[in-house]
């Protein structure tokens, strides 16, 4: 389910400086004390390229979701929005549209999710990942995004989740606010209504459609203007990285686990351990721009965090190639499993925020 990762952040934030209590600095450390959190990092270059890279593959992923979403509105609009007629005059159509979108989005997820450390973790750029990945919707205030939906004809949804929750929900089918109605979405015409079988309601789903790909354009824009400094890449990573039972949760209450029992209505498309190893993966690479200022100060604790960060991710992708080959896991062995990543990934966290400290560098609160 979505999280208020501002708010984890937060909490996160102060119990690592209790780990590493120069990390945060406070109201008497003056910037000349500090001088590494504000000058330009020239190892960290190949983040900024890393995150460009992703938000290009968003904005392409995205204009095919809309592309999609534009033709299936287009023939909904073509029948007068009847649903049941769109369906049984052009099956093959509609079934080759929700395919199409089918495959962006699951183009679209990973382009995110490999990017989502820095998004989150960076507190310039983390409203995105709320608008993106994380909010809920207006029955959550605190948590919800910041944003309504307003339709072509007219209908306003607010607040009503996160744009990938939106989109796989509602393409996939298992949200049935967004479903068309009146029609029973047998794609393939064999009697009976399976899993990914689904019509969306065009008015909401052209809207969702049009609004992420704007999203991921201003996303775009905001990543070739932000330069990273130290302070970004540590706090990224002592924010991100210990969030593995939040995710392992979503594992537990998905599809993949859980099966027809499922309460979780997103994490279809693949399966929540795919997310959790593009993020870590992510991880890496903000880690691998921080490493040689840790290694200038401890250069032992600075290969001893690679390692340990190496070995959550390879546990992760273990787990999730495991499940690909054919193992099912139930909810006991994702609550086992989300305990023990998750207590590797404090570890790392209070690592990462001690080598902050050691560099006088400060962590940001979001």
């Amino acid at each position: 389910m979505p999280f208020s990762r501002r708010r984890i952040a937060a909490a996160l934030v102060l119990s690592c400086c209790a780990l590493g209590a120069t990390a945060c600095g406070g109201d008497d450390d003056s910037a000349e004390e500090q001088p590494t959190a504000t000058k330009p990092a020239g190892d960290l270059a190949s983040l900024k390229s890393f995150l460009t890279d992703h938000t290009d593959r968003l904005e392409e992923d995205t204009a095919a979701i809309r592309a999609a979403a534009e033709d299936y509105h287009a023939q909904a609009e073509a029948v007068g929005f009847d649903y049941a007629k769109l369906l049984e005059t052009d099956r093959a159509g509609v079934e080759k549209l929700i395919s199409e979108s089918q495959a962006a989005f699951a183009r679209a997820n990973p382009a995110y999710e490999e990017m989502e450390g820095v998004v989150a973790g960076v507190p310039s750029l983390a409203d995105y990942d709320v608008i993106i990945d994380a909010g809920a919707d207006g029955s959550d205030p605190e948590n919800a995004v910041p944003f309504s939906l307003k339709t072509p004809a007219g209908k306003t949804w607010k607040q009503p989740g996160n744009f990938n929750y939106l989109i796989e929900t509602a393409v996939f089918g298992t949200e049935p606010k967004w479903a068309a109605k009146g029609v029973r979405p047998d794609l393939d015409g064999d009697g009976t209504v399976e899993f990914g079988e689904a019509m969306p309601d065009a008015d909401f789903y052209v809207t969702a459609a049009r609004d992420f790909e704007t999203t991921a354009k201003e996303l775009g824009a905001a990543a070739r203007e932000w330069e990273p400094t130290p302070q970004d890449a540590f706090t990224a990573l002592v924010v991100m990285t210990p969030t593995m039972s939040e995710y392992f949760d979503a594992w537990k209450n998905s599809r993949f686990v859980a099966g027809d029992k499922a309460k979780e209505k997103a994490f279809v498309a693949a399966s929540r351990l795919q997310d959790i190893a593009d993020i870590l993966g992510g991880l890496e690479t903000v880690y691998a721009g921080v490493q040689p200022r840790i290694a200038a100060v401890d250069d032992a604790q600075a290969r001893q965090t690679g390692r340990d960060l190496a070995a959550l991710t390879d546990f992760a992708e273990k787990l999730r190639d495991e499940e690909a080959d054919g193992r099912r896991f139930d909810a006991e062995d994702a609550e086992t499993l989300g305990t023990q990543a998750q207590d590797q990934a404090e570890a790392i966290a209070g690592q990462v925020s001690q080598a902050a400290g050691k560099l006088n560098i400060p962590l940001a609160e979001s």
